[in-house]
């Protein structure tokens, strides 16, 4: 279908209006794109990467978010695809959050948090892996909003024996 009858849409004054429980997120929607930098014991040094980062809606009580990264040289040359993942978030009527998301690496992520004052704390509610996905635990991701044009990234892991711990961070910019 080249024009389906309900459309995403990245701005609130788009159609579909928004639901009233997105109130806490809607200054997320929109297309960002940054760099940032990532470490964890089982990786061989610290990297570089680059990110886009979508968040839409359609009307309902929930985001559809899409991410992806990708590693960069020293100069900020690509150098290959890194994490991808698309999911839900779901908004309460309370402020909770409920998400899901999934990675084409056999790991899916259910994680329950808040959205107050322009930050969103999510913290692994459950993981699901399939048979030959990495052993992640939990995990535990922080997105703020230091103004209406930056979004700060952050994401905590426990995967491969090692105790939740700093694995990512990112400063993204509206583009869209």
């Amino acid at each position: 279908m080249s024009n389906p009858p309900y459309p995403d849409t990245h701005h609130p004054d788009e159609h579909p209006a928004p639901h009233p429980l997105l109130a806490p997120v809607l200054a997320l929607l929109g297309n960002w794109h940054g760099q940032g930098k990532g470490d964890y014991p089982t990786i061989d040094g610290d990297f570089t990467y680059a990110q886009d980062v979508t968040f839409t809606h359609d009307g309902r009580p929930f985001l559809h978010y899409e991410a992806r990264a990708w590693i960069l040289d020293a100069e900020g040359t690509p150098l290959r695809p890194a994490a991808r993942e698309s999911g839900w978030w779901r908004l309460q009527p309370d402020g909770r959050v409920e998400a899901l998301i999934t990675q084409p690496t056999g790991i899916a992520e259910i994680l329950t948090g808040t959205a107050t004052d322009g930050t969103i704390d999510l913290t692994t509610h459950q993981i699901a892996l399939t048979p030959t996905a990495k052993n992640v635990t939990a995990t535990r991701r922080r997105y703020t909003l230091t103004d209406e044009a930056t979004l700060t990234f952050t994401h905590d892991l426990e995967a491969v024996g090692q105790p939740l711990q700093h694995h990512l961070a990112a400063e993204l910019h509206r583009t869209g």
